[in-house]
């Protein structure tokens, strides 16, 4: 085998919240960029993926380990390496042919060449006759065709993509995949590999040859899964499908089971999933309406959505034990079942049950009220204890997770303007 492009070698990343406490975004990470190969990273919200992507890019050091393109280390952004964003991230007051001449200006590169390389980029990614315009001017597909030409113009041997095609509506998004797969496969494209970031599994399987995916909080190699497809990939065949059914099981099996049911969790070990009762309860009535089990595959196409979308709502169900999650199949225990049958009481008092069990915030907050003075806490003292282990966004987000889930349950009230999370409201 050749030698890699990029190795990244035990790489660890910890944010600092704001108590200076480090919190751990990937941990002891270790991959290989090949020549002739594209990989895609697929994982769910938080696992680190873009954080991953930024370090290989030398945007973000590691807090451990290293990341190397060749035989160098990669501590700064490189000529090797080029990056695309999802979010385009072009300069309004450029022209596109100005967007697309900024890394060369970057490298110092003499004018006279940067003129003949921005040219040919413009002219590979199909843009022509749009030299002048502004970015205002143009639609989503042909703003990302300026931020592959941007990265493409600089020659890199490793091209790195962050969700390239998701703001972009499904045909724009289509046409531009095919349109990379097109100068991949040309022998004068001077790109050696190329590693992308999405949370579209289908997307995944009809690029890359390898799909690496990531386990969170933190983010770490899950499983590796081999394509071993030529292009171009037919959606529609039975061994595309398998493979598209195993990135699921590999994705969505339950992370509280295995070695973590013998460790207590705490708030800060398991995270409450960013997702609403409404959302949950929607979501258990569809599965509901099938007999108590659905294929997640099935129910992502089905509601229109991709798998990072609906996964929060997933997670959310199988930590409170509404369901169970296995080998790409949502199936409904007996209380979740119980749960979707039930009147709106009868409802209230399962989830309150399950809540106060299996999701520890939620527990924590009940355990405080149980114990404390006139049945009122300062949602203060869970903030403090909430940033340990969460940046200051997140640790609110949590608190605001906990209390509709602990509202709904009837477990406790909220009072905003006071601040108070009592047992009973509070009455001014």
């Amino acid at each position: 085998m050749s030698a890699p492009v990029i190795t990244v070698d035990r790489v660890t990343k910890n944010f600092t919240n704001p108590s200076g406490e480090q919190l751990p975004v990937l941990s002891d990470v270790c991959l290989e960029l090949r020549e002739g190969e594209i990989v895609a990273l697929l994982g769910k919200s938080g696992s680190g993926k873009s954080t991953l992507l930024r370090i290989i890019a030398g945007l973000v050091r590691p807090s451990a380990g290293t990341a190397r393109l060749r035989s160098a280390e990669i501590t700064e952004p490189s000529a090797g390496t080029a990056m695309v964003f999802q979010t385009f991230a072009l300069l309004p007051w450029l022209t596109v042919r100005e967007n697309v001449e900024l890394g060369l200006r970057a490298q110092g590169m003499p004018a006279y060449e940067r003129g003949e390389r921005v040219t040919d980029a413009i002219d590979m990614i199909g843009l022509d006759g749009f030299e002048n315009a502004y970015p205002k001017e143009l639609s989503g597909g042909m703003r990302q065709r300026v931020g592959f030409a941007r990265a493409l113009v600089v020659q890199p041997e490793v091209l790195l993509m962050d969700e390239p095609f998701s703001a972009l509506d499904v045909l724009t998004a289509e046409n531009l995949r095919g349109e990379l797969m097109r100068l991949w496969g040309e022998t004068a494209f001077p790109t050696k590999t190329m590693l992308m970031v999405t949370h579209n599994i289908e997307e995944a399987v009809l690029l890359a040859d390898r799909i690496l995916v990531l386990d969170n909080n933190p983010g770490r190699i899950k499983g590796e899964i081999r394509i071993g497809l030529e292009h171009p990939r037919d959606p529609r065949g039975a061994h595309f499908q398998q493979l598209v059914d195993q990135a699921y099981r590999m994705l969505t099996d339950s992370p509280f089971d295995g070695d973590h049911a013998s460790i207590t969790p705490t708030p800060t070990t398991r995270p409450l999933p960013d997702a609403s009762v409404d959302g949950i309860g929607g979501m258990l009535d569809l599965v509901a309406a099938t007999g108590g089990r659905a294929d997640l595959p099935d129910l992502a196409a089905g509601l229109r959505f991709e798998l990072d979308d609906l996964m929060p709502l997933v997670d959310a169900a199988t930590l409170l034990g509404l369901a169970t999650a296995a080998d790409g199949d949502l199936d409904l225990t007996l209380d979740g079942r119980l749960f979707t049958e039930a009147d709106i009481d009868t409802a209230k008092a399962i989830f309150a049950r399950l809540a106060r069990a299996k999701a520890p915030l939620v527990g924590a907050i009940d355990h405080a009220l149980n114990s404390a003075p006139g049945e009122q806490v300062r949602d203060g003292l869970f903030l403090d204890l909430l940033r340990r282990g969460f940046t200051e966004d997140a640790a609110r987000q949590q608190l605001r997770i906990a209390i509709d889930w602990g509202r709904y349950a009837e477990l406790y009230e909220y009072d905003a303007a006071e601040r108070l999370l009592t047992r009973h409201p509070v009455h001014g």
